[in-house]
């Protein structure tokens, strides 16, 4: 029955503010046969003029299929009823409201959307939409200048440690950004470069100040400035949920224990304090990290005056914010608030390591560092410990998870500075981090690439994913490189891929072959993976008989009809037209795309 397979607290509708005059419905059923999937809304003043909106299918997990609908009006969004009909191919029909499943149309118990308010609405600046970003961790990218480094500096290239230094600064980035541009990076993501202490800077001591071991304020201006010549953004590393001991409010504590004026600004659980994880708050029993009391107003306050006075006198592009569901969410919001009436197109990038949803509804964060894409597509690719299946079912499973654009700003990352680098997490086999790159650039969202990742530097976890950057050209590999400049202009070209949809149409028929396509309202590109030892020969469905070019190699085919009792995945819910035949070498991926145009 169409009733048991959808309650019982399987469906779940939501609906969001796309523009004050244009809301977005989804709803989610249990996965089954379902025909049509209706949205039906009214006037709370007119309700005998109801209108039905054929909702679309998107995604499509283990569990659930989910739909969407959008519907503008030519006023602001305010008081519109609605339920929903569904219909399943033999024929049911049940409809959804407040009460649960009727056979009838409800009279009442339906849903309300009451009014769309502005601070209801998620955007995301436009130029974070499908970019890519580089991670820099400072300390260890480039020496420019070695008059600024730190006493007891080793050589470059030496074994890092968690207390070692190597002399990485500002003027070493400045010297390499001909490197980024060229690779295609349009947006950099520097680890904390904000006077603090040990070689990661995580523990802050001051919030106006760079760090002297990386150069001085100008070096960083004109470091910005040369960035933006190149149509380069720079985001900084915001800490904010903790600070070093020798924060200057921090040492008045130390100083005037209970007298202190700051004693509200951390959470002290005992006097006398002195330097001891069971005096204080601080992350991970690390007593050198005091946490800050974000939830004091104060504190809230001093952060939002530090965030606007990066992008104010030092024209940032905004903020990755680190650990920042760690951090009274009311402080999120008031920045966003502020910093985004000045600033529209400033960037809050969060860190999470799981779904960010609760960060992106309008009032926090633009965008999460993607740790959930990371964990599949390592899963898939590098440990080769899920198959196709379960990946497809992940992958939907995280789409689902957020609205409408929210998923071609998310941050996806192979790796970072808080994990092993990829190709070491892949046994150092090339070709897994080759496919590895061309799912993330060709996935939507945000493709982040951690520094050195894109010349074959390994690494195991901190912090020995934090070596130093190899710049010497024989100790690069340049065709992974090249591969990388190659994924990252294929983005920059094709706007179905920046901007575009998704769905999976190719999962597992045969073992290690996966492929999805990217698609808009005028291109369709389709992407193949082979991640096994074997030669795969495979028939992926198009959407549209005719030519197509195979865009690596620029070989190209013809499609065929498909024949009569043949099935193809998701077939169902996708109109296939045609068929392609490709061979797929062993860790081969296929990227195909209609000869003059199509979708």
């Amino acid at each position: 029955m169409l009733k048991e397979a959808i309650f019982h607290d399987n469906t779940i509708r939501f609906v969001h503010a796309k523009s004050r005059e244009c809301l977005n419905f989804r709803i989610r059923v249990g996965r089954q046969n379902m025909k049509r999937c209706q949205l039906i809304y009214f006037s709370r003043t007119n309700p005998d003029e109801k209108k039905r909106v054929d909702m679309v299918w998107k995604y499509r997990d283990r569990w659930f299929d989910y739909y969407e609908a959008e519907v503008c009006f030519k006023k602001v969004a305010r008081y519109q009823k609605y339920y929903f009909c569904l219909k399943d191919r033999r024929g049911k029909v049940e409809y959804l409201g407040v009460n649960g499943f009727t056979a009838t149309e409800p009279e009442d118990g339906v849903f309300e959307f009451l009014y769309a308010n502005e601070g209801d609405i998620y955007e995301i600046p436009g130029w974070a939409k499908g970019q890519v970003f580089y991670q820099i961790f400072p300390e260890r990218f480039a020496n420019g200048r070695k008059e600024n480094d730190p006493e007891g500096c080793v050589p470059w290239g030496s074994t890092p440690t968690r207390e070692n230094y190597m002399g990485g600064d500002i003027a070493g980035i400045h010297q390499h950004l001909d490197y980024l541009k060229e690779l295609g990076v349009g947006c950099i993501y520097f680890n904390p470069i904000f006077q603090g202490d040990f070689n990661h800077k995580y523990a802050t001591t001051d919030y106006y100040k760079i760090d002297p071991m990386f150069g001085t304020e100008e070096e960083f201006r004109e470091l910005v400035a040369a960035c933006h010549e190149r149509k380069i953004k720079v985001i900084l590393d915001g800490v904010f949920n903790h600070t070093g001991i020798h924060f200057e409010p921090f040492q008045d504590i130390l100083k005037h224990q209970e007298a202190s004026r700051y004693k509200e600004w951390f959470y002290i659980t005992e006097y006398p304090v002195s330097i001891s994880h069971h005096n204080y708050e601080c992350v991970g029993a690390y007593k050198w990290m005091p946490k800050l009391n974000t939830s004091n107003l104060e504190v809230a306050e001093y952060i939002l005056k530090v965030m606007e006075y990066w992008i104010r006198e030092y024209h940032i592009d905004g903020w990755r914010l680190d650990v920042a569901d760690e951090v009274d969410k009311r402080v999120w919001q008031r920045a966003r608030a502020c910093l985004k009436a000045k600033y529209p197109d400033c960037l809050l990038l969060g860190e999470t390591w799981g779904h960010g949803l609760n960060m992106m509804q309008g009032d926090q964060m633009d965008s999460v560092m993607n740790y959930v894409f990371r964990d599949f597509t390592r899963d898939f690719f590098a440990y080769e410990a899920i198959d196709a299946r379960e990946l497809d079912h992940r992958i939907n499973q995280m789409l689902s998870s957020y609205f409408g654009e929210a998923k071609h700003g998310l941050y996806n990352l192979l790796d970072s500075h808080d994990t092993e680098r990829f190709l070491t997490m892949s046994k150092e086999d090339k070709r897994r981090l080759k496919l590895a790159a061309a799912f993330q650039f060709l996935f939507p969202g945000a493709p982040a690439i951690y520094y050195g990742d894109e010349i074959g530097m390994t690494g195991e976890n901190d912090p020995d994913c934090r070596k130093a950057m190899k710049w010497e050209q024989e100790e690069q590999d340049r065709e992974l490189y090249g591969w990388y400049r190659r994924m990252a202009a294929l983005r920059m070209k094709e706007k179905c891929i920046r901007e575009g949809n998704y769905a999976t149409n190719l999962c597992g028929e045969k073992e290690g072959v996966f492929g999805f396509i990217r698609f808009d309202e005028k291109d369709c590109i389709y992407v193949v993976f082979n991640r096994s030892e074997e030669e795969n020969r495979s028939y992926i469905p198009v959407r549209e008989m005719g030519g197509y070019q195979e865009l690596v190699t620029g070989q190209e085919v013809v499609s065929e009809e498909i024949l009569k009792g043949e099935h193809f995945y998701n077939g169902d819910v996708m109109v296939y037209e045609g068929k392609i035949g490709i061979c797929l070498e062993p860790y081969a991926v296929k990227i195909i795309k209609k000869i003059n145009g199509g979708r």
